[in-house]
């Protein structure tokens, strides 16, 4: 039996599952052969590993076509959720600057951030879902129309910034019912939990593709060697973390290891070491976590953190130890 590698990725918008797949296992190659692993690179486009990559944002359309659950409270929820992580997230922005001494265009930077945070605040006089809505995307628009965050990472417009995040917030609402009466969570979480199972030697996520594979891990227990989250927002004590299901936060029960890769400039993995927010399994498995370095401002993308050594090295380990032990059998 070949090795299973499994792809989860996070926010964003449709996807061309095959030119991801691609996309993520050249990135991975690259790592692999700089950690001193090219046996085990040129096998994951030899055949050699059972490659998947979980595609789950078409299922993120427009709220209002996702059937009867959507409504106006549904939407209040999910706007103020999207408020909290965007201020968390612009946290996280201010303190990749530089704390002392600051050019001036840090400064600028800094003061810009702050001004975006208030922006994000609830203000007393303002109800409903559409009050929400324009503070987020004027705390955007605050934020991408500064020439250092101008194009931040993949959102070239405030609207994409705010939709993008805005699959987080509609995902942990856990409202947006389609016709069978399934939530918009779980459905999501139907797309992942198929592509697990015995076979299954390690599964990677990324953002909040992290969050969906912890709650379906749990949900649908399967066996998993290797569980990698990168970039990972799961402890985000804000809005992430205490809506997490089930309580209380533990590896998943079938997880043979679990490593955690933050680089200290994402602004998404706020809290870093994930070993203080998540408990052991009954295996006494826990989350592990290791810092990366990469270069420029927005480091956040699955692809940079793939083509980190300190990660594909692990990753190219537990695929080279699962192959030796089918050869065994």
């Amino acid at each position: 039996m070949r090795p299973r590698l499994v792809f989860v990725h996070g926010v964003g918008g449709p996807r061309d599952a095959a030119a991801e797949l691609a996309g993520w296992t050249a990135a991975l190659a690259s790592g692999m052969r700089a950690a001193g692993h090219s046996d085990v690179a040129d096998g994951l486009s030899d055949g050699e590993v059972d490659r998947r990559f979980v595609h789950y944002a078409d299922l993120f359309r427009p709220a209002q076509a996702q059937g009867s659950g959507a409504g106006d409270e549904a939407d209040e929820a999910t706007a103020g959720i999207l408020l909290q992580l965007l201020d968390e997230m612009l946290a996280g922005l201010a303190g990749a600057l530089p704390q002392t001494p600051r050019s001036e265009h840090e400064e600028q930077a800094a003061r810009i951030l702050a001004h975006a945070r208030v922006q994000t605040a609830p203000r007393a006089q303002e109800q409903g879902t559409m009050a929400g809505a324009r503070r987020a995307l004027n705390a955007a628009t605050t934020v991408l129309s500064t020439r250092m965050f101008r194009g931040l990472g993949q959102w070239t417009a405030p609207k994409l910034m705010v939709r993008d995040l805005g699959q987080v917030a509609r995902y942990l609402a856990r409202r947006e019912t389609d016709a069978s009466g399934l939530t918009l969570d779980a459905r999501v979480r139907d797309r992942v939990a198929p592509e697990l199972g015995p076979a299954t030697t390690v599964l990677v996520t990324h953002s909040l593709g992290t969050v969906v594979s912890w709650e379906t891990l749990h949900e649908r227990p399967a066996r998993t060697g290797l569980l990698v989250t990168l970039g990972s927002p799961l402890g985000m004590r804000t809005v992430v973390w205490p809506r997490l299901v089930p309580r209380p936060q533990r590896t998943p029960e079938k997880v043979d290891a679990w490593l955690n890769f933050f680089d200290h400039d994402d602004p998404v993995a706020v809290r870093q070491r994930l070993e203080d927010d998540f408990g052991p399994n009954s295996a006494m498995v826990g989350p592990v976590s290791r810092r990366v370095d990469s270069t420029g401002f927005w480091v956040h993308p699955a692809r940079l953190y793939l083509e980190q050594p300190a990660v594909a090295g692990p990753i190219a380990e537990a695929l080279r130890a699962a192959a030796a032990t089918a050869e065994e059998r």
